[in-house]
């Protein structure tokens, strides 16, 4: 089955050039890469080669034939806070109650925990959800996972991670941290960096949905246009900067 390439819509182009005058970049990056096309649409080929395609419309595409895979991959942007505000609250519980150590020594621990999130979120957005597989079945796993964002990054049902997804990554995580730090600080540790995650999260969907008034607020917004507008290949830090400067990946 032949390839079909599809051109960016022509509002694409005049955001893109919009931003390009924002963030002084001359040339856009020439982005070629294949995804997978909707899973429920048999009539259109399973993969198209596409040219600088981004939707800038608030539209969604339908990933899944099956309903209810559908749903779970779509979820309100308040959710994260319903399931992780009491799971945080939980963790600074039992590490307060429960540990031997001084007040001071899990607020570090908390911090480093933040910290350590704020380099996760880098390593997984630059060498997990930007590796794309050779395979049609890889691709297509990449268009799940990531592609779809690139693709329409307005999608407010695909901005924030789905319980599907997160809860699975947090247990795997909370696990990891109960095995290789010390006996009692893995409460305080994890507190920490499912508060980054938090941040995270709802720093991404106002980024795409809001307009800043802060230095602060501009400067996040203005790099993370970078990554979808300009260069996906850099800017890959959502809720901090500091990782992209580190390791030159920020222009």
């Amino acid at each position: 089955m032949e390839l079909v390439y599809v051109p960016a819509p022509g509002i694409t182009c005049l955001v893109r050039t919009a931003l390009q005058k924002l963030i002084k970049i001359k040339h856009t990056a020439d982005i070629y890469h294949s995804l997978p096309m909707p899973l429920s649409s048999p009539s259109m080929p399973k993969t198209r080669k596409v040219r600088n395609y981004i939707s800038n419309s608030r539209e969604s595409v339908r990933m899944f034939s099956n309903n209810l895979l559908e749903a779970l991959s779509k979820v309100h942007y308040s959710v994260p806070l319903f399931v992780y505000i009491p799971v945080i609250a939980t963790t600074a519980y039992l590490s307060y109650t429960q540990s031997n150590l001084a007040v001071i020594i899990q607020v570090i621990l908390a911090l480093s925990g933040l910290a350590c999130w704020t380099f996760t979120e880098y390593i997984l957005h630059r060498f997990v959800f930007h590796f794309v597989p050779k395979s049609k079945a890889g691709q297509r796993l990449h268009f799940i996972m990531h592609g779809v964002h690139h693709d329409y990054p307005n999608d407010a049902k695909r901005l924030v991670m789905p319980p599907s997804v997160s809860i699975p990554l947090a247990l795997l995580f909370y696990s990891l941290f109960y095995l290789v730090l010390p006996s009692g600080s893995n409460n305080a540790f994890f507190t920490g960096f499912i508060t980054g995650y938090l941040v995270y999260d709802m720093t991404h969907y106002i980024l795409h949905h809001y307009n800043f008034k802060s230095r602060l607020g501009k400067a996040l917004k203005k790099h993370h246009m970078i990554h979808h507008y300009a260069n996906p290949d850099k800017a890959f830090g959502v809720s901090s900067t500091i990782w992209d400067k580190v390791f030159h990946s920020d222009k």
